[in-house]
């Protein structure tokens, strides 16, 4: 029999929660520990729509990328819309073990896997936390076709992006909003710097930078580590059932 707590044991070895930051909430946040577990659902994020989605699949476990619990929790009732979810996961005997920057940071985790997945060899971290990565692509790439790239490997509906007319070689990344390491990665000679959440003034600095900045969706900068890691589980745990949310997607939708 498998346990909510062999799997969270494994995932501690893939991404030790010491790792992570002190705003943090990763771990395990809901359930019991002892539950027998046979089919476990993936996704960034414990949506109403994954919550609804986990009971229909018949699974004891969520693992998600985003802690389901950030903030304080004063109450859970069915009368606040920010609890709902919370009620039917406990009362569907859901256990939800979220795994965020730990995940980030580790090897083999959210910015390892992206970096790879644009076609680079991963040099090292981009910040001191160790968060994002720094790498290297076998040979330089028009930012046209990189841009490209992005949008096929990345699966994301629009790229906002500013070029500073330089092709592609070095490269770093970060999943998620990466705004406050732009600076970093153009002190390490990067020609081009792939995240999210970059606001206006961000762009404006990237040209003053030099260094190409592409926004490809914070969703999407951090979703591919969702099929890398029910890869993993389901190598470790042949006999259970790894699915990856099938509602859950990009957010944000161009018109």
């Amino acid at each position: 029999m498998t346990t909510v707590q062999d799997i969270f044991g494994f995932l501690k070895e893939a991404a030790p929660l010491e790792l992570q930051m002190d705003f943090d909430n990763a771990g395990f946040l809901i359930g019991h520990a002892d539950s027998e577990v046979q089919t476990v659902l993936l996704a960034l994020d414990v949506t109403d729509e994954v919550t609804e989605e986990a009971i229909r699949s018949g699974a004891q476990l969520i693992i998600s990328h985003h802690p389901v619990i950030f903030h304080p929790v004063r109450s859970i009732t069915d009368t606040r819309a920010d609890t709902v979810k919370l009620l039917r996961l406990i009362e569907n005997r859901i256990a939800v073990i979220s795994m965020h920057t730990n995940l980030d940071i580790a090897a083999g985790g959210v910015n390892d896997v992206l970096i790879r997945l644009l076609g680079a060899e991963t040099d090292g971290a981009l910040d001191a936390d160790g968060c994002g990565r720094v790498g290297h692509l076998p040979a330089p790439v028009a930012v046209e076709d990189f841009l490209d790239r992005c949008k096929q490997l990345l699966q994301v509906n629009g790229l906002r992006y500013v070029s500073a007319g330089k092709s592609v070689q070095r490269l770093a990344v970060m999943g998620g909003a990466g705004a406050d390491s732009l600076a970093q990665a153009a002190a390490l000679g990067c020609d081009t710097y792939v995240t999210a959440d970059i606001k206006y003034h961000d762009f404006l600095s990237a040209k003053e930078l030099g260094i190409n900045l592409i926004d490809a969706d914070h969703f999407c900068t951090e979703d591919p580590v969702i099929a890398d890691l029910r890869d993993r589980l389901s190598a470790a745990f042949p006999a259970l059932c790894f699915l990856k949310s099938s509602v859950h997607r990009q957010t944000v939708q161009l018109f």
